[in-house]
């Protein structure tokens, strides 16, 4: 099959992989007809990349049809449409059961000392090939798969496997209060649908901060009041100027390590990026520190009693955090992987034909598979207006079909 392989930094093609195959009776194997690029895919395409392998296949958003099940598998039958979440969870240890599938003890990650596995990310998490591919291989799939019905197109589904979920978990980990300000670090994919939830549920005044015009663009459609850092010195003072000078009840931090604002800390990561794995990756999980001026932004940002959720990826382990000034303005902190299965039945309602986030047209680019490459590189550079792409298993590229795919 064709799948999207990791070869080093900066450096991610498509080619042959051997197929997948049913290897546990509790497998299934899916056909994938729609997979999206991550922002967080975005952290192994560089800072990440001592955790990979050549040849590692990536990617965690997918949907498709069921080939084939396992012995085990009762639940799903050949022809069945499924989303596969991002982490693969049992459905029966005492984490699933109370809500949180990221922290899945079946699928633990002991000897990196993590949470549940996840598809398409690195030794850190399991190093289970990922769903940028034509077929997926869905271990656990009793439980790790959420059931859509056939008809509407895959964009009305396609972001349950993480979008959706990471950023409504973002907002109920904030609990902005409904007369009161969200704030959101961070216009990407999660801070976008971030800000469309909140609205969706009510909050009245939602700021979204960014610095590339697609983004903020996108973000003031839809209702939301838009900060663009290239035209202020301060966040913080420009939100609290916003709220009366009291700061925003609640903050979603949706950028994450790889922040905008620390120099220093970035051409520690090219470095260490260019190191022998060998090296890096004790640097990396023992003294390693991520750019955290969006974190920095947040706590100063938000008002005393408030919320900060950090929904974007964090991974340093030596990280200098502001604890007198948390503790002094009695900041409450949530964080971590998405629990996709928690939150899939407060999401599905709202993807109806009305579309109130408006899912069908959320993606930028709708691309073949063959495309990968190119697309990594734009989404990273910020350029093209890329904010979301979905790839799609078994088209051409753009300037091989009739007509062209591209641009949505």
């Amino acid at each position: 099959m064709r799948a999207v392989v990791w070869h080093g930094r900066k450096d991610v093609r498509v080619e042959e992989v051997p197929d997948p195959r049913i290897e546990n009776p509790g497998d299934a194997v899916i056909r994938v007809t729609s997979t999206n690029i991550c922002g967080s895919d975005l952290h192994l395409y560089e800072p990440l990349g001592a955790f990979m392998a050549r040849g590692d296949v990536l990617g965690h958003e997918a949907m498709g049809v069921v080939e084939e099940v396992g012995a085990a598998v009762t639940a799903l039958s050949p022809g069945d449409r499924v989303v596969i979440p991002f982490q693969v969870c049992c459905g029966t240890c005492w984490m699933c059961e109370h809500g949180l599938q990221s922290q899945c003890e079946t699928t633990q990650v002991r000897e990196q000392g993590t949470g549940a596995a996840l598809f398409g990310y690195s030794e850190l998490y399991g190093s289970v090939p990922g769903g940028q591919a034509e077929y997926l291989r869905v271990p656990h799939a009793q439980y790790t798969h959420i059931p859509v019905p056939d008809g509407p197109p895959d964009e009305r589904f396609v972001y349950l496997s993480d979008v959706l979920p990471t950023a409504w978990q973002a907002v109920a980990y904030a609990d902005p209060e409904p007369e009161g300000t969200l704030l959101v670090l961070g216009l990407g994919p999660i801070g976008d649908m971030a800000c469309r939830i909140a609205l969706e549920r009510g909050v009245r005044q939602v700021v979204g901060v960014d610095l590339v015009d697609a983004r903020l663009d996108r973000a003031r459609s839809r209702g939301v009041r838009t900060v663009d850092l290239r035209e202020v010195d301060d966040v913080a003072a420009a939100v609290r100027d916003l709220t009366g000078g009291r700061g925003a009840d609640a903050v979603v931090d949706a950028v994450g390590m790889e922040a905008h604002g620390s120099p220093v800390v970035k051409a520690s990561h090219k470095v260490v990026s260019l190191l022998p794995d060998v090296i890096a990756k004790p640097l990396m999980t023992t003294v390693g520190i991520d750019r955290l001026a969006a974190l920095y932004t947040a706590v100063d940002a938000v008002r005393r009693g408030g919320t900060i959720s950090l929904s974007g990826v964090y991974g340093g382990m030596a990280d200098p955090i502001p604890m007198l000034t948390l503790f002094d303005k009695q900041v409450q902190l949530r964080m971590g992987q998405a629990n996709v299965k928690r939150w899939v039945p407060d999401i599905l309602p709202l993807l109806t034909d009305a579309d109130p986030l408006g899912v069908e047209d959320f993606a930028t680019h709708r691309l073949p598979l063959e495309a990968a490459p190119e697309a990594y590189a734009t989404f990273q550079a910020k350029q093209d207006g890329m904010v979301k792409v979905v790839l799609t298993p078994g088209t051409q590229r753009p300037e091989q079909a009739a007509g062209g795919v591209g641009q949505a």
